[in-house]
C-alpha cells in the first residue's frame, strides 16, 4: 500500500519496527517516503510520533494501520504470553494510533481512518482464539469510532480481508491466498467509503452465512 500510494505522488508516512525494511522502502520511491522506526506497542510514545508524522508530512489526510501478528499456536496450546502479544499489536496499538487520528480528523472534519480487521473476527473459530478476539474486538471499536464521528465527515473504513500472502501468514496452511499488492490495490480503492468492507463479494456471501450459523452446528464444524 504505501508504495501504491507514493506512486500516485502521495506523500506517505511508514511506520515500522525494522530499520532495514523501511530503507528499503524509501529507496523505492525517493522523497516520497518518510520512514519512522516504531513498535506499536510503545503507546506511551504514540502520541508525540503522531503529531512528528504529521508535522514532517505537512498534513494528514488518511491513518491506515495494518499492524498485525498471527504465531503459530497448536491444536491444544493455551499461551497467554502469545495472546498478550497479539491483543497488544492488533488491537491496543491500533487503539492507541486511531484515538490520535479521530483528535485530528474529527477537528479538521475530513479524511479517512483506516483498518484492517479479517473475516476471522466474524466469528469465534477453533484454530486461533486470540487472533479471532482481536480482529472482532478492532471492528467493534470500528464502528464505535464510525459511530463518533459520523456528524464530522469523517470516514471510518474496517476492511475485512481473508486470506493475503504475507510473511505472518507463510507459515499457514491456507490455500488461493490473494497477493499482497491485489490485496493492497483492494484496499485503497475502499479507503473513503465509510463501512465495513471485505475484499471478496464471494466472502461477502460466505460470512453471511457463516455469521449466522446456530452456535451448537458451528461447534462441530472444522472451519
Amino acid at each position: 500500500m504505501t508504495r501504491q500510494l507514493a506512486a500516485t505522488g502521495c506523500r506517505v508516512a511508514a511506520l515500522a519496527r525494522r530499520k532495514d525494511k523501511l530503507e528499503e522502502l524509501t529507496k523505492s520511491t525517493p522523497g516520497q517516503i518518510l520512514p519512522f522506526v516504531h513498535d506499536v506497542t510503545d503507546y506511551n510514545k504514540v502520541p508525540e510520533l503522531f503529531q512528528e508524522v504529521s508535522k514532517a508530512l505537512g498534513g494528514l489526510d488518511l491513518v491506515i494501520y495494518c499492524a498485525g501478528i498471527m504465531p503459530e499456536v497448536g491444536k491444544d496450546e493455551y499461551d497467554f504470553s502469545k495472546d498478550k502479544a497479539i491483543l497488544e499489536t492488533n488491537l491496543l496499538g491500533a487503539i492507541a494510533w486511531l484515538d490520535q487520528a479521530a483528535i485530528r480528523l474529527g477537528n479538521v472534519g475530513k479524511g479517512s481512518i483506516v483498518a484492517l480487521g479479517s473475516v476471522a473476527g466474524d466469528r469465534g473459530r477453533k484454530g486461533q482464539p486470540a487472533y479471532h478476539t482481536s480482529k472482532a474486538a478492532l471492528a467493534t471499536f470500528m464502528e464505535s469510532l464510525r459511530n463518533r464521528l459520523g456528524k464530522t465527515g469523517v470516514a471510518v473504513v474496517t476492511i475485512k480481508p481473508g486470506p493475503v500472502e504475507t510473511p505472518m501468514t507463510a507459515h499457514t496452511s491456507f490455500k488461493n491466498m490473494m497477493p499482497a499488492s491485489k490485496a493492497a490495490s483492494l484496499i485503497l480503492q475502499k479507503a473513503d467509503r465509510n463501512g465495513e468492507h471485505y475484499l471478496s463479494v464471494v466472502h461477502r456471501i460466505i460470512f453471511f452465512i457463516v455469521r449466522n450459523i446456530p452456535s451448537p452446528i458451528f461447534r462441530k464444524l472444522n472451519f
